[in-house]
This record gives structure tokens, sequence and C-alpha cells, in this order.
């Protein structure tokens, strides 16, 4: 959700280095984007932890000789490594007790004072500091490389003897159990599409993720591979991309799954779809209304209705609309 704001970027700075200072596991997120020139792992542990290792990380940013940072995330960490860095100017948002860090504090957005996606809280961030006039429409968030990664994925698939075309799935979220689907439906839905689509089935998750991955593999009626723990993040985005189709909860799954120009069906139930939701026409999001939703609780604390009410028939039913109207596009008139 930062890439329209990277390439905003990019486009009041054409001639500049652009450098992302990113953790290392999200590091390959950015390896194709064009807008960046290179990205610098950040391997400092998070909060208090490291201290050494952050003023190291600080000492070798200032020697790179930065003239501006602008900080995309919210923490104190990061103004402070900025500081400590000694960019002559840093652009964030007055957050988490760092404005006296940033030499251009920015005021927090109010409730309603801008759409609602996540995408436009870092462009309006650009757009209070005065880098962009106005906040660009950007309907679509897209991953450059996506028919390079495709072409890796398909290799990779081929590879690991799994045949195309293949259904993405990831019933995890790091966020929380609040946010996951129930695993036996997942296995039904991707059941069914991978029946009427003569398909495969790849189910993709974390390390922390197996056994819950290995649930949903075991009850699926197809040809089916459990990834989860196995792949690079630069290996999922390449096998992502090669997917006919992305079943997923809300998760950083869905994200480079859509953002890579995958048919992506989401099932949302404690988050709000409306804020951080897939984006574009190749997005589809199913869910339950309830009264508590979104409750944005990493955990619910009575029934989980929200996620009991998605049945897997309505997740496989917008699957295979999705499919239909996708390869309809796809179709050139003779």
């Amino acid at each position: 959700m930062s890439l329209p704001a990277l390439r905003a970027i990019r486009e009041r700075f054409p001639a500049a280095e652009i450098a992302v200072l990113a953790r290392p596991w999200v590091a390959d997120l950015y390896a194709r984007e064009t807008a960046i020139d290179r990205v610098i792992p950040y391997t400092a542990p998070s909060g208090l932890n490291g201290l050494s290792q952050k003023w190291r990380a600080a000492r070798s940013l200032a020697h790179e000789r930065f003239e501006l940072a602008i900080l995309l995330q919210n923490a104190f960490e990061a103004a402070a490594i900025t500081w400590l860095a000694g960019i002559p100017r840093v652009i964030g948002y007055n957050r988490d007790g760092r404005g006296w860090l940033l030499t251009h504090p920015v005021d927090v957005p109010r409730r309603k004072e801008i759409p609602p996606h996540q995408r436009f809280y870092y462009l309006e961030l650009l757009r209070r500091a005065g880098l962009i006039q106005q906040l660009p429409e950007t309907p679509d968030i897209r991953l450059e490389g996506s028919t390079e990664a495709g072409t890796a994925g398909r290799a990779l698939f081929a590879e690991k003897g799994l045949r195309l075309p293949v259904i993405g799935v990831s019933p995890g979220a790091a966020y929380g159990s609040a946010k996951r689907w129930l695993p036996e439906r997942f296995a039904a839905a991707a059941s069914r599409v991978a029946q009427q689509m003569d398909a495969s089935v790849a189910v993709f998750g974390s390390a922390a993720e197996a056994a819950l991955c290995a649930e949903v593999a075991n009850k699926i009626t197809a040809p089916v591979q459990n990834f989860a723990g196995q792949t690079s993040l630069r290996e999922f985005m390449a096998m992502a991309a090669a997917c006919e189709l992305f079943l997923t909860n809300d998760s950083g799954a869905m994200h480079i799954a859509s953002a890579l120009g995958v048919p992506t069906v989401t099932v949302f139930g404690a988050t709000d779809d409306v804020a951080t939701g897939p984006t574009g026409p190749l997005a589809r999001v199913v869910r339950h209304r309830v009264e508590c939703s979104p409750c944005l609780l990493r955990e619910c604390p009575i029934d989980h209705r929200c996620m009991t009410g998605v049945g897997s028939d309505a997740v496989a039913d917008a699957a295979l609309v999705l499919l239909s109207s996708h390869h309809a596009e796809r179709v050139t008139p003779s």
C-alpha cells in the first residue's frame, strides 16, 4: 500500500537516488520497482533491543549523506534512526511521541479528511508536506515485473511437479485468528473451484502456519502441495504470480497476489476491506455483515460470527464468476 506514495516521490524527484530502508523479510517486495534505485536492509531488532545495531545502522546511513528522509511508517524508532543519521530533512507523521525528531512533523489526518483506504494515508503525508499538490486516484495498486515473476513461478511449479493451472490458497493471517476463515471451508471452496477448472492447488503460509496449512491441504480433493514455510518472499511472489486464482484471508499474501494482477477472492470479517482491502477489478471481497464487524480485534471474544457466516459456496461462486469475467475480457474478438 506504500507503492503509490513511492511512485509519487519518484515523480516529484525524477533525478534523485531513492533508497528504501526495509526489513529483510519485506525487501523483495521492492526488488522490481523502477521508482526505487536500491533497498537497504534494516536488520536491528525492534523495540529497545539491539541498541548497538541501531546505532550502527544510523551511522551507516550518515555515511550515505542522504538529503531527505520520508517516514511512511509511524514508529518512534524510524524517526530516531534518521535523526541519529543526521539527515537534514525528515518528514513524517507526528505520532508515537516523535515529533521533536522530525524537521517537518505532519499532523495526522482526522477521520473522513481523506479517502479511507490506507494508500491515501501515505499519499496525504506527501501532500501535507508539500511534495505533491493533490492525491492521485490510484485505482489499482500493482507491483512491477509481474510477467517476469509469473514466468519464474511457472518454472518453480514445474520443478515441484505441480501442474498448471494452479489455484493459490493462503489460509493464515499474521495479525490474529479473528482474521482467519475456517480451514475446512478454504478446503471446500478450493476443491470445488479446482474441480471446475481441472486445476491443482498450492497452499501457502509461514513456517508458523505449517500445521494450519497442512490441515487445509489434507482436506482438499484435488492435486495439492503445501508450501508453508518452504518459500522465500521472492519465491512466493513468483508462484503467486503464476496462479490462475488466489483464495485468501486479509493478509500480506492477499496484498501481494492482488498487486501482481492475479484474480483474488478474500474473506473479510474482523477487519475493514474499505480501508485495507485489495484494489482493482480483479479483486473480490466476500464477507458476512454482522453488527460487531469490523471490530479490528486480534482474537474474537464471542463466536466468530463474521467468519462462520461465510459459506464455502459463497467464496467458490465469487471465484468462478470472477474467473469467468476475467477470461472473457482476455479473449480477443476475431
